[in-house]
């Protein structure tokens, strides 16, 4: 665990994908088209703690999505990119944006179209139901499944490392 709290205590921003790592995964779409998502409060309150310590969060997702800008907005998380099936590009932008180097840099995904930006960050998370090829690319997996608590468990993580939970 010293290597993961080591990695972890970099950190200055942390990259999130949304279904399966926000959400549970599951899309309900109403009679009239409209999409619903759910989202894990203590995953939100843990994403607002993480940012209250200067931490800067970002969000890179495959699909575009009305109520993922909506939960954003509320959680004050400004560096939202949606519709990005290849995510590499995404992530090349915030690198650059925020003049941040591959080792300050955490992503947490669950599946394969995560991979690419695993495989370039300084902490790699895989969600505990994630893809076995996920797991396999991360350096560290939660306990707890994407939509259910995962993002507070790497929110704690870092807060852990940097002595500011």
């Amino acid at each position: 665990m010293n290597t993961i709290l080591e990695k972890a205590a970099l950190i200055r921003l942390v990259i999130f994908d949304v279904d399966g790592v926000l959400t549970d995964g599951s899309l309900y779409i109403g009679e009239d088209g409209q999409e619903y998502n759910a989202f894990y409060a203590r995953d939100g309150l843990g994403m607002k703690m993480l940012q209250s310590t200067g931490i800067i969060i970002g969000i890179i997702t495959g699909r575009n999505s009305p109520v993922v800008t909506h939960r954003m907005q509320a959680l004050g998380i400004k560096h939202v990119f949606q519709g990005q099936i290849d995510k590499l590009p995404a992530y090349k932008i915030l690198c650059k944006q925020l003049q941040l180097d591959s080792q300050q840099i955490a992503y947490v995904g669950d599946d394969v179209n995560d991979i690419p930006v695993m495989s370039q960050v300084g902490l790699a998370i895989a969600c505990a139901d994630a893809h076995l090829t996920v797991v396999k690319q991360a350096h560290w997996q939660t306990q707890n499944a994407g939509g259910r608590g995962a993002a507070r468990e790497v929110c704690d993580l870092i807060m852990q490392a940097q002595n500011t939970i």
